[in-house]
This record gives C-alpha cells, sequence and structure tokens, in this order.
C-alpha cells in the first residue's frame, strides 16, 4: 500500500515552475524562428533588387557600352538630384502606389489575390472628385476629409463584390477583380461625362483648392511639386494595417482563413465574414490611394480615357516586393517611386525610359520566386548537406512511406 501510494504521490506530483531565466530562454526560442523569416524576407527582396538591377546594366550596356555606367547611376539617384522638386516628385509618385500595394498586401494575408486594386483606386477616386467639385456646402475645413470618406466608401464597395463572389460562390477573386476593374473603368467615365465633365480639355473639372489636402508648408519646401500629409498618411495606414494583421483577433483570424479555410470554420471562425471584411478594406486602401493622387494638388485630373489606371498594378508590384508586409510596403512604394524618376531621367544619356520598366519587370519577377531567395540563403546560413532526418526510421514501411520512431519501437 505504501509502495503504490508513493507512486500515485509521484504520478500526481505538480512539475515545478520554470524560472524567469528559463522563461526568458524559451521566449527567446519562439522568437527566433520569426525572426529568421523576417530576414530572409528582408534578404530576399535586396537579392530581387539587385539581380534586377544587374539585368537593367546588361541592357543598359547592350544598348549603349559608353553610358550604361552613367545610366546605373542615374537609376540610383532616382529623385536625389540636389533638386527639391525631383525628390517631391519621386515621393509623390510612391504615395499612390503605396497605398494600392497596401491593398494587395492586406488582401493576401486572407489568401486573396486582390488584382482588382484598378478598379477600386479609380472608383474611389471618382466618388472623392464629385464630392470635391459638388459639395459646395461642406466647410472647407471638412471637405478634404469628406472627400477622403467618400474615396473610403468608393473603393470598399468596388472591392466588396469579388469578396462576395468568393465567400459564398466560391467565384476565384482574379477573374471577378478584372472584371470590376474594366466595369470601374466604364462607369467612372460615365460619371465624370454626365456629372463633372469640363468639354474644353475632355476631361473632368479642376478640383476646387479649399478640397485638396493640406500641405502644411511642404509645397513650399519642395517648389514644382506641392507635396502634402499624404506620405505621412501612408505611413500611419501602414501602421495601422500591421497592428490589425498582427496583433488583433482579426488579424489572426485573417491569417488563419488564408492559411486554410476549412480548418479556421472547423475552429469557429467566420471564413466568410473574414474574406468579405478584407477585401472591403482593400479596397477602401485603394480607393485612398485614387483620393490622395487627385487631390493632392499635383496637376493630375481625371480623364475619360479608356484605360484602367497603372497604379493598381504597380501596387502588385510594391507588395510583392514588399514580401506582403504593411511597413515593407511603404518602404518598397519609395523605392520604386525613387527609380521611377531615375528611369525617366535616363533620357538625359540618350536611353528609353522604359528601360526602367523592364527593370522593375524583372525585380518583381525575381520578388515573386521569394521562396527560391529564402531556400538558398537558408542552405548558404546553414550548409547544403547538413540535412536533419532523425524524423525518419530506419527505412520505408509501404510505397513511398518512412516509419516513424515510435512506430518502429512499438513493432519491436
Amino acid at each position: 500500500m505504501s509502495e503504490s501510494s508513493g507512486n500515485n504521490n509521484l504520478n500526481n506530483a505538480v512539475p515545478p515552475e520554470p524560472s524567469q531565466d528559463e522563461l526568458f530562454e524559451q521566449e527567446i526560442a519562439l522568437a527566433e524562428p520569426s525572426r529568421l523569416k523576417g530576414s530572409y524576407s528582408f534578404f530576399s527582396s535586396v537579392m530581387a533588387i539587385v539581380t534586377g538591377l544587374l539585368v537593367g546594366l546588361i541592357i543598359l550596356v547592350v544598348a549603349n557600352p559608353s553610358r550604361a555606367g552613367m545610366g546605373l547611376i542615374t537609376i540610383l539617384r532616382g529623385g536625389i538630384t540636389g533638386s527639391a522638386t525631383q525628390f517631391g516628385q519621386s515621393i509623390a509618385t510612391s504615395i499612390p502606389i503605396i497605398m494600392t500595394g497596401l491593398s494587395v498586401a492586406f488582401a493576401y494575408k486572407a489568401g486573396l489575390f486582390n488584382i482588382g486594386a484598378s478598379g477600386q483606386f479609380m472608383v474611389g477616386s471618382v466618388c472623392a472628385v464629385y464630392v470635391a467639385i459638388k459639395g459646395t456646402m461642406i466647410p472647407s475645413s471638412l471637405l478634404w476629409l469628406v472627400c477622403m470618406l467618400a474615396a473610403i466608401a468608393g473603393g470598399a464597395i468596388w472591392g466588396a463584390v469579388p469578396g462576395i463572389l468568393k465567400a459564398y460562390f466560391k467565384v476565384n477573386e482574379v477573374i471577378t477583380s478584372i472584371m470590376m476593374n474594366y466595369i470601374g473603368m466604364y462607369l467612372v467615365k460615365i460619371i465624370i461625362e454626365q456629372t463633372i465633365y469640363d468639354s474644353r480639355y475632355a476631361r473632368a473639372q479642376t478640383i476646387p483648392g479649399r478640397a485638396e489636402i493640406p500641405t502644411l508648408g511642404l509645397d513650399a519646401r519642395f517648389p514644382g511639386t506641392n507635396l502634402n500629409i499624404s506620405l505621412l498618411l501612408c505611413a500611419i495606414f501602414c501602421a495601422l494595417i500591421y497592428i490589425l494583421a498582427s496583433r488583433t483577433v482579426f488579424g489572426y483570424e485573417l491569417t488563419a482563413v488564408g492559411l486554410n479555410p476549412d480548418a479556421s470554420r472547423y475552429a469557429g471562425v467566420n471564413s466568410h465574414r473574414t474574406i468579405i471584411i478584407a477585401m472591403v478594406i482593400g479596397g477602401a486602401l485603394a480607393g485612398i490611394g485614387g483620393f490622395m493622387m487627385y487631390l493632392g494638388g499635383t496637376g493630375v485630373y481625371m480623364e475619360t480615357n479608356e484605360i484602367i489606371s497603372p497604379q493598381g498594378f504597380s501596387g502588385i508590384s510594391v507588395a510583392l516586393l514588399a514580401m506582403n508586409h504593411p511597413i515593407g510596403v511603404f518602404f518598397s512604394g519609395l523605392f520604386i517611386g525613387h527609380i521611377t524618376i531615375g528611369g525617366e531621367n535616363l533620357q538625359l544619356h540618350g536611353y528609353s525610359k522604359e528601360i526602367i520598366d523592364m527593370i522593375i519587370a524583372v525585380i518583381i519577377y525575381c520578388a515573386a520566386f521569394s521562396l527560391i531567395f529564402k531556400q538558398l540563403l537558408h542552405r548558404i546560413l546553414h550548409g547544403e548537406g547538413r540535412k536533419d532526418r532523425t524524423h525518419r526510421g530506419p527505412g520505408p514501411k509501404g510505397p513511398g512511406r518512412y516509419a516513424r520512431p515510435e512506430e518502429t519501437e512499438a513493432s519491436l
């Protein structure tokens, strides 16, 4: 009796609580894979950029060998040429594609490829421009905010349609998003021609000055660009999306649905609601990008040409280069805007400015193959021959199957 009771006491004994040092070591061990993943993503993006620039250098050499070095330097300098105007222009080029890139990256968290950012961008733009021109009864101090809310509403509605079709009818969001791009393009054309058309220039009417986004003196510091607080707003939205995606319950549900919608439903997550909200928020972000572009006082007007807005597709490039990380989107958008201005300056050396489009395309192709770069980095850092085979048993049991160690022990 005493021996059995002693064994029971041993079995029921409460394990000792880990010390503070042990808890600290466990936290470090858990955080290590996350840090490594972030490091691999960062260096993968850097390798994609370097590869794209190398291909660009080859193109420059083929086109004009004597000026290839200066051409590459011009691309790398971008808007940093000593001119405040060009520097401000590179930032202004980055602002709308940061928001469309954020739109694509956020939807991707739920496993959705939001290729419809262009349509959401255009619909959000026309809503903001319409309110700016027709909202004469709105106080000047609030008009730009109301225009931003209108852009959010327009983009969100346009993004909700592919989300609803995906959630309830299993329709591929890529197909519906592309269709919504063309529908949005023609809808915007009709709205402009029927309500705010300026027949003298075949475009939308000029935005009144009181509806423009506040500059806070940036337009005087960067003359010729009329920079405003849009860049600050982009940074705020990127930070908010990062917090929402990684520090909230909804962010966890978003990731769970993106990894496996069926398993997330089994765990109690409403995958239909999550998919729709992801597309709604993505559409709203793209709409804000349109608001920033056309109400920024940069002299850009909404035209009635039957052309899909390129900012949405540039946003895909920004999101891929940033590995769909919200903070990375901010910096990759600035980089794309920077080298875009550098590409335009290539004309000073006798090159075609379309060369920069080829370089960006190569960078994006490399970014799309980020997994290859990650595996390459892992092999370089950990050695090619070091492979952990401890999970396998002594040999295969059945076609294509290895016995687990516990199965081998049980059979013995």
